[in-house]
């Protein structure tokens, strides 16, 4: 040092950013993710097209597809990401809310840290403002009976208005709703207490390219999208005895490479008959549990395939795992590993088992299960693009009467909450006093970037708006709110039946504040070197020739 020799740390082409710097980076790329998601927020959010390094198209205004889509580079960036997946992962809605209130945590902190408050500061006033908002939320929310299916069709139709779904005409719309509540009542279990429990896993989504929305429908019991082996089987099976299998009905191939030499042309020919009978046997084993419908998550040789049509027994193969798992939930039955293991005990139960043909392929349908714990919405569309949006679209509505079930209350929408919550944090702040006091009201601040939001994309002056909002809080009427349809504001949006869950509002509450304190904590950024093009290049294309080589003398052997 003394001679000015320097030390190097860290290696060549690292990068590193410290201190102020390191954090209004930070803070910059996460408010970049959040206006990117701003606009797709509400009803009249508008959608995104991300087109991928492959050209394939993805039209949506979910927030957490999105940020999945978009190939994110920075790290303050990706933990944004992160938040909105576990959001969804947690309670499948209010993704975009999360990254929103995030982002606008992180702005409202900027004007603090120039005041010189140090981060540790506005973390620990935005920890109490969290606390204190929960216990609010706690406060004003509504009870409600889960098993009051109108009121819960409100509470989709909230979640499904500002979704692909909710701008399809009224008959679509209402024939969704019909069909999300239908399948939620008919899987959903109830408790001890009273209260009602449902598993996203008893809910198939089955989607097939064709016809209109208007042409889905809910299926109770499981559709697969698989076609019968052999055509000398039987397509429709009344009180149908079904075998579910996790084995194939083929002759084992030995693990270990073999050869067999053949002196005589009628060796062959006893070796074929040999694999037959194996599998005659493994049919007549099967034939003598009484079982008429087969469907195995392997693969069945086609001799097998011919045994079982001639003993008129229905056969489905390489249906995936999960759907295994449903068909014998849905009709009693046990998977069985192994054929040794088959008996009339293991074996399922439809009143039908029946191959359609549903567009330009064939479907298999297993409806009045012993079990009807189950069910498959069937959608149809025009295109991959739009089955892909109803799909997601569904999932968010199971999600939220899910979320329902699990906690039954309900906050009005259309920002209704954010104000009512920002005004009460006002209030509490207040009584704290310190340099505390302005990071939640900070808070406070964010929290109406919601309203603000929802107004402007409803054409709204966001200005006015949000005046008006305070005024109506002010004066008690906490359910007041931004009709973001109608493009004004509206003293009680549980009138209009804009309501939410508790349970997801609380989520975004917990998810953008430990997002923002997370990346404010940071103060160092360590970057490596990313690695050299011409090094991976080469390496690449060593591993190509390599592999050529491999499969051209593969194809010598044989």
């Amino acid at each position: 040092m003394a001679a000015g020799v320097p030390v190097l740390i860290l290696k060549e082409g690292a990068t590193r950013t410290y201190g102020r710097e390191a954090l209004r980076s930070n803070i910059l790329a996460a408010r970049i993710i959040a206006e990117a998601l701003k606009t797709s927020l509400g009803p009249r959010g508008m959608d995104k097209m991300i087109v991928d390094a492959f050209g394939d198209i993805t039209v949506t205004n979910d927030g957490v597809t999105i940020l999945k889509e978009m190939d994110v580079q920075h790290p303050a960036a990706k933990l944004i990401v992160e938040t909105a997946k576990a959001q969804d992962a947690e309670v499948g809605d209010g993704t975009t809310s999360v990254v929103v209130l995030a982002g606008s945590l992180l702005e409202k902190a900027e004007p603090l840290l120039d005041q010189n408050i140090h981060p540790s500061i506005i973390i620990e006033g935005y920890k109490k403002a969290m606390e204190k908002a929960l216990e609010e939320l706690s406060n004003i929310a509504v009870k409600i009976n889960p098993k009051d299916k109108e009121y819960m069709r409100k509470l989709v139709y909230t979640t499904l208005s500002s979704k692909f779904v909710g701008q399809e005409a009224e008959e679509i719309r209402n024939k969704l709703l019909d069909m999300i509540i239908e399948a939620a009542y008919t899987v959903a279990v109830e408790q001890p207490d009273g209260t009602l429990r449902m598993s996203l896993d008893d809910i198939k989504i089955e989607k097939k390219k064709g016809g209109s929305l208007l042409d889905s429908q809910l299926v109770k019991g499981i559709v697969l999208d698989k076609e019968v082996v052999h055509p000398g089987m039987p397509k429709r099976v009344e009180n149908a005895k079904i075998l579910v299998l996790d084995a194939p009905l083929e002759v084992e191939k030995p693990d270990i490479t073999a050869k067999i030499n053949i002196t005589d042309p009628r060796q062959i020919e006893a070796f074929l008959e040999e694999q037959t009978k194996i599998l005659k046997e493994m049919v007549d084993k099967i034939a003598e549990t009484g079982a008429n419908v087969v469907i195995t998550q392997k693969g069945i040789d086609d001799v097998a395939a011919h045994f079982l049509a001639k003993k008129g027994i229905m056969a489905v193969r390489r249906v995936k795992r999960s759907d295994i798992e449903k068909v014998a939930k849905a009709t009693g039955a046990k998977v069985v590993t192994s054929i040794k293991d088959v008996s009339p005990e293991v074996l399922g139960e439809a009143k039908l088992v029946e191959e359609r043909r549903v567009g330009k392929d064939k479907m298999v349908f297993i409806e009045g299960a012993k079990n009807p714990r189950a069910v498959t919405i069937l959608l149809r569309g025009a295109s991959d693009m739009a089955l892909d949006e109803a799909e997601r679209n569904i999932t968010d509505a199971l999600h939220v009467l899910r979320n329902i079930f699990m906690k039954p209350m309900i906050v009005g929408g259309g920002g209704a909450v954010e104000v009512e919550l920002a005004e009460r944090l006002r209030k509490f702040a207040s009584t704290v006093g310190g340099k505390e006091q302005l990071a939640i009201e900070a808070y406070a601040e964010a929290l109406e970037e919601i309203p603000v939001v929802l107004a402007d994309t409803a054409g709204m002056d966001t200005l006015e708006a949000l005046m008006e909002l305070r005024k109506l809080h002010r004066e008690g009427k906490i359910w007041a709110g931004v009709n973001v349809v109608e493009g004004k504001i509206e003293e009680d949006m549980t009138k209009l039946g804009v309501v939410e869950p508790v349970r997801v509002r609380e989520q975004v509450l917990k998810s953008a504040t430990e997002a923002a304190n997370a990346l404010l904590k940071i103060d160092d950024v360590i970057a490596a070197a990313p690695p050299k093009e011409g090094k991976k290049g080469k390496k690449e294309e060593g591993g190509e020739e390599e592999e050529e080589g491999g499969s051209s003398k593969f194809g010598s052997e044989f």
